[in-house]
């Protein structure tokens, strides 16, 4: 299974656009305008379609900024503490995040994919080692 092509059909449906103008580096609320409630059907359409469970504040990253300030006041390193509490996106991608968080939410379709792509590995690597 496509996880980019089931994503584009889900938001395609979602939010009544054609799936062709969306790609990985689409933002999902700055320009294809999803809302709370859109985000709330993606969260359970996903959970459905990838058969994962989908913690609502992770995958659209509302924790982000609440991440931010807490590395701030541990004194920790803010992409390693990222890195930590965001485990499915990569340094690279952080880093465009953090250059990026001014300008409105950051949450792109490839964030979504990320996510699903390592709680479908968690979900076999767990399902693996219950058949050994």
């Amino acid at each position: 299974m496509d996880i980019l092509e089931e994503i584009k059909k889900i938001l395609a449906e979602i939010l009544d656009i054609e799936n062709n103008i969306i790609t990985p580096e689409t933002y999902l609320i700055r320009e294809l305008g999803a809302e709370s409630i859109d985000l709330l059907e993606l969260a359970i359409a996903i959970n459905s379609v990838f058969n994962i469970d989908v913690d609502d504040d992770e995958i659209f990253l509302r924790t982000l900024r609440q991440y931010i300030t807490e590395a701030g006041q541990q004194d920790k390193d803010i992409l390693q503490y990222l890195a930590e509490k965001l485990p499915f996106l990569m340094r690279e991608r952080l880093e465009e995040i953090i250059a990026d968080i001014e300008s409105g939410p950051t949450l792109k379709v490839k964030d979504l994919i990320s996510y699903i792509d390592l709680e479908r590995q968690k979900s076999w690597n767990i399902n693996s080692r219950l058949h050994l």
